[in-house]
């Protein structure tokens, strides 16, 4: 094997030295054309004039603002006509030798790469150049993402054959076909070592921190009064405690048998980790047990029990005014009321708080409270979650897309969460945290960015108004 990657590497060496070398050469001239007024030109006329191309080359800049219904081809070859006839061929039939048009639409959400026939590229080239400026074009970051278009034509208009992503494949493959699967079931075994132990850890800790505690938990959940509704629905969840906890024993001698052999099969990883969810589940279990008794029957340290019950929700509150400064909040009447419920819920709960404390609200009371106090937040960030996924999902189906994504990042939340007599009692699904909706959000947005690009199709036509010119060139949306 490493005779014959030397072989390969003497080979490669050698197409090299005896391929010719390219020049650089910066534009011969920059137009910029802004019609949209979304470029920045101090920034962006420096940067383009320091961009070499292999071949003295033109670059216009067009920028326009229309619909995403356009046919943005034929809209480029519409303006060109009109108000820059030397970027077309004497014959009208294609762009001008030495010229590279980059063109987009803010609004509309379409770029486009044009250029001459000397300086023509295969459409996955031009595709190339699209991609690599959508990410910044989606954060309307504009010039950045013009530079980095700019750049990357420059790096694909008249590359020299050995530079090129096929004579580099097609050398690497060779090689690489020996050792991809070597490789690849490498990896895959050495991901999965790592996922296990990840697995095993917090299994660990979990089991170890329930086995302790075994005593205690059984002496705790006696003493829950069964009278009180929360103490019979945490009795109700603690019924089958037992058994649950002697199928983590067996799992847990399980997984301790397997060799680091077996710990690299991904059906022995899928055992770990459900051995680490179970032991994860109970030590939260056991904990809101403890929590339930002490609190409804006002033991002592009844007073640290109650913080952690509602310190999920300050916590919610006190992020609140950054939730409501993100960019993409801004204008929405939701953001608005997220706004003014901060203030308000906190002083709420500091009210109920005291209220507690004084004795003036027995515990249920105080935890129903709690509770309609969670579930007003949990309204609110819900109705604002239907806006922003409103304000950035263009079709019914992005919108379903982000919801599950959303949802996804509570179930998450949820699992990772302290954990709460409220929480236990109700599931995921009926509170709202502020950091599982910023990561929601955010896991969402990312998934339909990605989902667009992949269905952002290249097209070529010019359109009916076009007539006969066949220039190079294609548009995408973004």
């Amino acid at each position: 094997m490493k005779r014959l990657l030397g072989i390969l590497a003497l080979i490669l060496l050698a197409l090299l030295g005896v391929a010719p070398a390219a020049l650089a050469q910066t534009p011969t001239d920059i137009v910029i054309e802004d019609t949209a007024g979304v470029l920045y030109q101090p920034q962006l006329l420096p940067a383009l004039e320091k961009i070499n191309f292999r071949s003295p080359t033109t670059v216009a800049i067009y920028t326009r603002n229309g619909e995403a219904s356009d046919n943005f081809n034929e809209e480029v070859l519409r303006y060109a006509r009109a108000s820059h006839p030397e970027w077309i061929s004497a014959d009208g039939q294609k762009w001008a030798d030495g010229l590279f048009i980059f063109a987009f639409d803010p609004q509309g959400r379409h770029v486009g790469t044009y250029m001459g026939e000397d300086r023509k590229v295969s459409s996955a080239k031009r595709e190339a150049i699209q991609e690599s400026v959508k990410d910044l074009f989606r954060d309307a970051q504009w010039t950045d993402g013009t530079i980095t278009g700019v750049k990357k034509a420059a790096k694909l208009i008249n590359q020299p054959w050995y530079q090129s992503a096929a004579f580099i494949i097609t050398t690497s493959v060779v090689g690489g076909i020996a050792l991809l699967g070597f490789g690849v079931r490498a990896a895959v075994r050495s991901k999965n070592r790592t996922k296990a132990a990840e697995h095993l850890q917090r299994g660990d800790a979990g089991f170890s921190s329930v086995s302790l505690a075994l005593d205690t938990t059984e002496l705790n959940a006696k003493t829950i009064p069964d009278s009180s509704s929360y103490g019979a629905l945490v009795l109700e969840k603690y019924r089958d405690f037992s058994s649950r906890y002697n199928e983590a024993s067996v799992l847990n001698q399980q997984v301790h048998s397997f060799t680091k052999k077996e710990l690299s099969q991904s059906a022995n990883v899928k055992i770990v980790g459900k051995y680490a969810d179970l032991a994860e589940d109970l030590d939260s279990l056991d904990d809101v047990i403890g929590d339930t008794n002490t609190l409804l029957n006002r033991f002592s340290g009844w007073e640290g029990a109650w913080d952690r019950q509602s310190q999920p929700l300050l916590e919610d509150l006190n992020q609140l005014p950054t939730l409501v400064t993100q960019s993409e909040a801004k204008g929405l009447p939701t953001t608005l009321a997220l706004d003014s419920l901060h203030a308000q819920k906190k002083s709420e709960l500091d009210q109920l708080g005291a209220s507690f404390q004084e004795g003036q609200l027995t515990p249920e009371e105080a935890l129903d409270r709690l509770r309609e106090l969670r579930k007003e937040l949990t309204a609110a960030l819900q109705k604002h979650s239907d806006a922003m996924i409103e304000k950035y999902a263009k079709t019914k189906s992005e919108k379903s897309q982000m919801r599950r994504a959303m949802d996804t990042s509570r179930k998450s939340a949820y699992r990772s969460s302290s954990p709460t007599i409220l929480g236990s009692v109700y599931g995921w699904s009926a509170f709202y945290s502020v950091p599982s909706f910023t990561t929601g959000y955010s896991s969402a947005r990312d998934e339909v960015k990605a989902s667009r690009s992949d269905s952002g199709s290249s097209s070529s036509g010019y359109g009916s108004s076009g007539g006969s010119f066949s220039g190079s060139g294609s548009s995408s949306s973004f």
